[in-house]
């Protein structure tokens, strides 16, 4: 979360595990494309820098942030992945679809990731104006996108790490 103090895109490179030979999902919202095509780069090129071959980074495009769930569901059914990263960028409006459209995804991508023991991130900006969407998304506040993939590869390794202590 960004707040005056932190940044989105901040975080210590020596504390975010390699993402070598791991394979990645960006399943983002086209509603909202100005804000969700920064945060995509931001995730897409954090991944890269940590080790993730290009190859193994699949990217599929949604109608909207609801969908996000039902699209990482579909991918975690037919791709051999070991995250799924959603972006979206659900900006209030003047009725109460914002606070449905928000709930709605925020269960959704619990379930999904809990249904298929795989980390689904929530690269989800819900704010409430355009220029706020715009300060998280490579603005003054970071890029929830980076954020995403840094959490990402951290919950990846640690997935990695419970198994092996498991057996």
């Amino acid at each position: 979360m960004s707040t005056a103090t932190h940044n989105l895109s901040d975080y210590t490179p020596g504390e975010v595990p390699s993402g070598s030979g791991r394979r990645f999902a960006l399943i983002i919202s086209e509603w909202n494309k100005e804000i969700t095509e920064i945060l995509a780069e931001g995730a897409y090129d954090t991944l890269v820098s940590f080790g993730v071959d290009p190859g193994n980074i699949f990217t599929q495009w949604v109608p909207g942030s609801f969908e996000l769930p039902l699209g990482a569901q579909f991918i975690l059914e037919h791709k051999p992945v070991d995250a799924v990263i959603l972006l979206g960028c659900i900006i209030q409006g003047e009725t109460r679809h914002f606070d449905f459209i928000c709930q709605g995804v925020t269960q959704g991508t619990m379930e999904v990731g809990l249904k298929f023991s795989k980390p689904v991130v929530f690269g989800i900006l819900t704010t409430l104006t355009l220029a706020q969407a715009k300060d998280r998304a490579g603005g003054k506040h970071g890029n929830k996108g980076v954020e995403a993939a840094v959490t990402a590869l951290k919950m990846v390794s640690l997935k990695e790490k419970s198994q092996k202590h498991k057996k």
